[in-house]
């Protein structure tokens, strides 16, 4: 769907908010139009959006599963300290190497975050560039369109003034014509 089907879309959702009617300070809105409206501009959005939303859910998939994992290792961790808390000696042991693997994997996710969070910002940038560039492309048709209609107007103009001269000639003509029978005839 072109790019301006999304406006559209955008201005049907909007004029579906504006009809539905206010109750206190809420506004009562029919829920299947609105949902239908979402899905349409959804599905009306470019390929590459998508495919960064598909990208982002999966960063996002990608940093739970990490921090489930980090979690995972860190009761884990945890358990196994408890267990060996009567074992006096080794309970230090147990903790410093808990805190080591507690800090490995919160700097992991850190990085995964960090990471994530520069994709998505690229990605972001460029779907800005890309809007960018399509707003351009329609402004310079539109252009070109109105440049033509231009043109087209001036030649109609120029068709339309060769008849009016056409028609003050064969006027003129005419009365001519009937100017020299009137003299013919008076003679």
């Amino acid at each position: 769907m072109p790019q301006n089907g999304v406006y559209d879309l955008l201005k049907m959702l909007e004029i579906s908010l504006d009809e539905g009617y206010s109750v206190l300070k809420y506004t009562v809105v029919n829920k299947r139009e609105i949902e239908a409206l979402i899905d349409r501009i959804y599905a009306a959005l470019p390929v590459e959006v998508q495919e960064a939303r598909l990208f982002l859910k999966r960063k996002e998939e990608l940093q739970n599963e990490a921090q489930q994992k980090a979690n995972k290792i860190i009761q884990d961790a945890q358990a196994e300290a408890d267990r060996k808390l009567s074992e006096s000696d080794q309970i230090k042991a147990i903790e410093r190497e808990g805190i080591r693997i507690k800090n490995e994997v919160v700097e992991d996710c850190e990085k995964i975050k960090h990471i994530a969070l520069q994709d998505a910002e690229n990605i972001r940038l460029q779907a800005t560039d890309e809007a960018m560039k399509i707003r351009e492309g329609a402004e310079l048709y539109a252009e070109q369109v109105l440049t033509s209609l231009e043109g087209n107007l001036t030649q109609l103009q120029q068709v339309v003034k060769n008849g009016q001269i056409y028609m003050e000639q064969l006027r003129n003509d005419a009365i001519g014509k009937y100017q020299s029978q009137a003299v013919n005839s008076r003679r």
